[in-house]
C-alpha cells in the first residue's frame, strides 16, 4: 500500500517531506512577544514532549480523543447536590436581589447586593473550606458563573476580576503562610483583589512593562515603582498581583530585567488609584488606573519564584478562561428566552414571526452556538478537574468561541426583538454593550488565535523533527515509522488515513463523527503543508495563521458537541433528538467552514488577495485614512 501511494504522490512533496524531517535538527519556532507567550518565558516550552490534548494533537493530523470522548463526567453526586443547594439561592438572589439597571446607573455595585454576595461566600467560591472559602471545584464554580452570566455581567467581571485572577495567583502560586495571610479575608469579601500586567506601553506585548521592582540591600524588601491602566477592581482593591521587571542573575553571572509577580497591599504606601473610567459596558464593575510610588513590598511576598512572573500570568490567565464560557453560556441563554418570547407572541402580516423561516434561522443558529460555548466550558472546567496537564489550547479556544458566539446571539436577540431590541426597556442592548470588551480582555481573540495556530505548529514541527531522529536511530522501530509516513503520504493525496469514531461515538452521529475524523486529516495535511513551504517563517504568516486557528476552533467544536450528544443518546435523554439536530447540523457548518479555510491557506488565489489585502492596508495607513477619491469628486 505504501508503495502505491508513493507512486500517486509528486516527487518534489517527498523531497520536502524527507528535507524537513531530516534536516535541521533545531526546528523551532521563535513565538512573538505578546503576553501569553513571549521570546524570554516561552509558555509553549513543552512543545517537545508528547501531549494528551486534543486541540496540539489536530496540528499533528492525529486524534488523540482521551480528554472529550466520552464527555467527561466529574461531580460526585455529593457534590452535584452541593452544587445544587449553592445555584438554587444563587438563582433567587440574582432575580431579587441585584438590580442590573441600577448598577448601571450608580456605575458601582450596590450595598446592599455587595452584602448579598459575601453572605453567600461568592467572593470565595474556589478558596478552601479550611481558608475560609466554599471549595468549589471547576466544575461546580463554572455553574455558578453561568448563573451570574444570565443575569449581570458587570457583577460578573467584579467578582472574577477578584478570583479568576485578582488573587487566584495565591491559589495557584501562594506558599503556604502567604494562603493563610490573604486568602480569608479575600475569600470573605472583606478585602477585595485585582490583577495589574497592562501598562500604557504593553498590552499584549508584556515583556515590554516598566514597571520595576528593586530589591533592597539588605535582602529584606523590593520598591515598586511604576503605573497599571484599565485594572478591574483597580479603585477598590486592598490586595494586588502586581507584575514587574527584577534584575536576574543568570547562572552565567549575567544579570538580565525578567519579570517577577509580588502581592501587594494598598496599606504599604504609595498605592493610589485614578478616577473609574468611563467605559461602553460593565459599568458598575471598577476599571481604573492604580500607580505605585516607592512602594516598600516585603521580600516574602514575592509571588513564586523571581524572574518567574510571565509563568505565573499565563497560568492564572489560563486557569481562568474556563470560567468566562460558562459565563457567557448563561448570558446567552438569557437572551435567547427574551427572544423566543417575543418571536412566540409577536404577529406581523397574520402569522407568529416564529413561523417565518428567516426568524428561524436565527433561533437555530442562537441555539447551536450555545449548545456548542456550554460543551465547551464543560469540558475544560471537567479537564482541569481531571488535572488534564495541557488545556491551553483549549482554555483559550473556549473564550475566542464563547466571547464571539455571545456577541452574534445578543445582537441576533436584538434582531429578532426590532425596534424594541433597540430600546433599554428590554435589556439586550446593555447586554451587548457589556459583552463587547470580552473579544478583547485577558488577551485578545486576535492574539489568542496566533498564539493556538503557533502553539500548535510548533509542537507538528517538533514532531516532525522527532520522526528525523526516528529514522536516523529505527532501533526496531521501522514500522512505526512507515507507518507515520504512510499516514502523512495518505492525507497528501486526499486518502483517508483510518481515522475513526467507531466505538466512541453513538451509532446515530456516525455521520458527524466521519466529518469530524475527515476535517483532521485535512488539517493535518494542510499544517505540514505550511511547514514545508515556510518552515519557521510561518511566524510572519498571519493570515494564514488565522485560518488555521479558525479550523482549529471549528474542530474542537464538533468534537464537544458531538461528544454531549452521543451521551445524550446513549443515556436516553429527553433531550436526546433535539441535541442530536444540533449536533448534525453544526457539524456539517462547521465541516464546510473548516474545508475552507484550509483551501484559502493552499490556494494562489487566496494568496494574492492576502497580498492585495496588505497593499490596501499600507496604503490607507500611510494615508491615514481613507485613500480612494471621493465618488462625487472631492
Amino acid at each position: 500500500m505504501l508503495r502505491l501511494i508513493r507512486t500517486r504522490l509528486s516527487a518534489s512533496w517527498w523531497r520536502q517531506l524527507w528535507a524537513q524531517a531530516l534536516a535541521t535538527p533545531h526546528f523551532r519556532l521563535t513565538s512573538p512577544p505578546y503576553y501569553i507567550t513571549h521570546q524570554k518565558g516561552r509558555y509553549s516550552s513543552q512543545a517537545n514532549k508528547e501531549s494528551t490534548s486534543f486541540v496540539m494533537n489536530l496540528f499533528n493530523g492525529q486524534f488523540v480523543p482521551d480528554n472529550v470522548f466520552p464527555f467527561p463526567s466529574v461531580l460526585s453526586m455529593e457534590q452535584t447536590q452541593s452544587l445544587q443547594a449553592l445555584v438554587d439561592p444563587c438563582t433567587r438572589f440574582f432575580e431579587e436581589g441585584n438590580d442590573p439597571v441600577e448598577n448601571e446607573k450608580l456605575e458601582s455595585i450596590e450595598t446592599a447586593t455587595l452584602a448579598g454576595l459575601k453572605e453567600m461566600g461568592a467572593f470565595g467560591l474556589q478558596v478552601p473550606e479550611e481558608l475560609g472559602g466554599i471549595g468549589l471545584t471547576n466544575t461546580q464554580y463554572a455553574r455558578v458563573v453561568e448563573v451570574v452570566g444570565v443575569h449581570d455581567l458587570g457583577v460578573g467581571i467584579s467578582l472574577g476580576a477578584h478570583q479568576s485572577i485578582g488573587f487566584k495567583g495565591i491559589l495557584l502560586f501562594g506558599t503556604q503562610s502567604q494562603k493563610e495571610k490573604y486568602l480569608p479575608k479575600l475569600a470573605s469579601g472583606e478585602t477585595m483583589a485585582a490583577f495589574c500586567l497592562t501598562e500604557p506601553s504593553s498590552g499584549s506585548d508584556a515583556a515590554s512593562i516598566k514597571t520595576v521592582a528593586e530589591l533592597s540591600e539588605c535582602g529584606k524588601f523590593y520598591t515598586l515603582n511604576g503605573g497599571k491602566i484599565w485594572i478591574s477592581n483597580g479603585g477598590t482593591a486592598e490586595i494586588f498581583t502586581v507584575f514587574a521587571k527584577t534584575p536576574v542573575k543568570e547562572p552565567t553571572g549575567e544579570v538580565k530585567d525578567k519579570i517577577s509577580a509580588f502581592i501587594v497591599e494598598r496599606a504599604f504606601g504609595g498605592v493610589t488609584s485614578g478616577p473609574p473610567e468611563k467605559k461602553m459596558g460593565i459599568k458598575c464593575s471598577n476599571t481604573a488606573e492604580v500607580h505605585f510610588d516607592n512602594v516598600k513590598v516585603p521580600a516574602e511576598n514575592l509571588l513564586g519564584e523571581l524572574g518567574k512572573g510571565f509563568l505565573v500570568a499565563v497560568n492564572i490567565l489560563n486557569n481562568g478562561r474556563f470560567g468566562m464560557a460558562s459565563a457567557l453560556s448563561g448570558t446567552m441563554r438569557g437572551v435567547i428566552v427574551k427572544a423566543v418570547d417575543h418571536a412566540a407572541n409577536r404577529k406581523q402580516f397574520g402569522d407568529k414571526i416564529s413561523n417565518y423561516g428567516a426568524i428561524q434561522e436565527k433561533i437555530a443558529r442562537m441555539a447551536m452556538l450555545h449548545y456548542v460555548t456550554e460543551s465547551m466550558a464543560y469540558v475544560v472546567s471537567a479537564n482541569m478537574d481531571m488535572k488534564v496537564p495541557d488545556y491551553k489550547l483549549e482554555a483559550s479556544i473556549s473564550k475566542i468561541f464563547a466571547s464571539e458566539a455571545a456577541w452574534y446571539v445578543t445582537d441576533e436577540c436584538i434582531q429578532v426583538l426590532g425596534g424594541m431590541g433597540y430600546m433599554q426597556e428590554t435589556g439586550v442592548e446593555r447586554v451587548l454593550r457589556d459583552l463587547r470588551i470580552f473579544r478583547i480582555f485577558e488577551g485578545t481573540n486576535d492574539i489568542l488565535r496566533l498564539f493556538v495556530a503557533l502553539t500548535g505548529i510548533e509542537y507538528a514541527g517538533v514532531q516532525l523533527k522527532n520522526l528525523r531522529t526516528t529514522i536516523m536511530n529505527p532501533s526496531g522501530k521501522t514500522e512505526t515509522i512507515l507507518k507515520d509516513i504512510g499516514m502523512r503520504a495518505k492525507r497528501k493525496v486526499g486518502i483517508p488515513t483510518g481515522l475513526s469514531l467507531e466505538g466512541i461515538v453513538h451509532p446515530g452521529l456516525d455521520n458527524s463523527a466521519h466529518l469530524v475524523t475527515k476535517a483532521i486529516d485535512l488539517f493535518g495535511e494542510a499544517v505540514e503543508s505550511l511547514l514545508l513551504k515556510y518552515g519557521e517563517k510561518v511566524i510572519d504568516e498571519q493570515f494564514h495563521l488565522k485560518r488555521v486557528a479558525d479550523a482549529a476552533i471549528d474542530i474542537y467544536a464538533m468534537a464537544v458537541v458531538i461528544s454531549r450528544a452521543s451521551r445524550s443518546l446513549s443515556l436516553g435523554q429527553p433531550t436526546a433528538e433535539h441535541e442530536k439536530l444540533l449536533c448534525q447540523t453544526w457539524s456539517h457548518e462547521a465541516f464546510e467552514r473548516v474545508r475552507e479555510n484550509l483551501r484559502a491557506v493552499k490556494s494562489s488565489t487566496w494568496n494574492q488577495s492576502f497580498a492585495n489585502m496588505k497593499l490596501i492596508s499600507d496604503a490607507v495607513v500611510q494615508n491615514q485614512g481613507i485613500l480612494a477619491t471621493h465618488p462625487l469628486g472631492f
